[in-house]
């Protein structure tokens, strides 16, 4: 079979027993999980979310080279699925816990002003705002059982990382980089994505959950578009890098790829 390996710059390792990365099935979602399976020291279960798995080929090549990998359908705007998906994981990581979710599916729906409709803002706060949040509850008795399990706070116990976007930030939201991008759905579902981790941040900071938002950079990928400088593998090394080193002080937080806080 036609399972090409894509080639990392440096083995990428976390600290932790599982991981859950939704939106597995192309762009950053696969990279990370790529990245994961071919580290040094791969977390014991990847597992992968996908919303239509039999679509998703390099995702399926990834888990015919490694055993470590399991993929889990995952309708991340659907309830029933999300529920469904949770007893899955329950049983793939048992009392163990999961110790790491990575909330990454997300669309991009581009309209100005002029164009703007209330369907597209639903679509998009929909996704990338309510999904993430509707998920990580869900998922926040086993995210519990991992956290029970240790001390401190960071990856090696138990995080929900948001994977948002500079756009997001309404104190940048000024000058040149207003007048480039002009995507009211897309900006305003990414403000509203870090508020939420904001709020988990809070809920959860009793519990050792560990909850932080991370920009991955403007990233060539199917929404980031061909002109976009990282390559997926450039952005997800330094990604992991930056969840691996995750701290109390990191909790709340929202971080650029390179580990600098970036202003709400």
């Amino acid at each position: 079979k036609n399972c090409h390996q894509r080639t990392v710059r440096k083995p990428e390792t976390l600290n932790c027993r599982s991981v859950m990365v939704t939106g597995a099935s192309r762009g950053l979602g696969l990279q990370i999980v790529g990245s994961l399976a071919k580290s040094c020291h791969c977390p014991g279960k990847v597992i992968a979310t996908a919303r239509e798995p039999s679509r998703a080929k390099e995702l399926r090549c990834l888990v015919e080279k490694y055993p470590n990998i399991h993929i889990v359908t995952l309708d991340v705007v659907n309830q029933e699925s999300i529920a469904n998906a949770a007893k899955e994981v329950e049983a793939l990581v048992g009392e163990e816990g999961l110790s790491c979710l990575i909330n990454n599916a997300g669309i991009n729906v581009v309209a100005n002003l002029e164009k703007v409709t209330a369907e597209q803002m639903m679509q998009n706060f929909e996704t990338n705002s309510v999904a993430p949040l509707m998920i990580t509850k869900t998922f926040l008795p086993l995210l519990k059982k991992a956290a029970a399990r240790s001390t401190g706070m960071g990856i090696h116990r138990a995080a929900v990382i948001n994977m948002t976007s500079l756009l997001g930030s309404v104190e940048l939201n000024w000058g040149a980089n207003a007048n480039n991008f002009k995507w009211y759905p897309y900006r305003t579902s990414k403000a509203a994505l870090n508020m939420v981790t904001r709020c988990l941040a809070v809920d959860l900071e009793a519990d050792g959950i560990l909850c932080t938002a991370i920009h991955p950079g403007w990233v060539r990928t199917d929404m980031g578009g061909a002109e976009a400088p990282l390559s997926t593998e450039e952005s997800i090394s330094s990604v992991l890098s930056v969840i691996g080193n995750l701290s109390e002080k990191d909790h709340g937080g929202f971080l650029r790829y390179t580990a600098e806080t970036l202003p709400w």
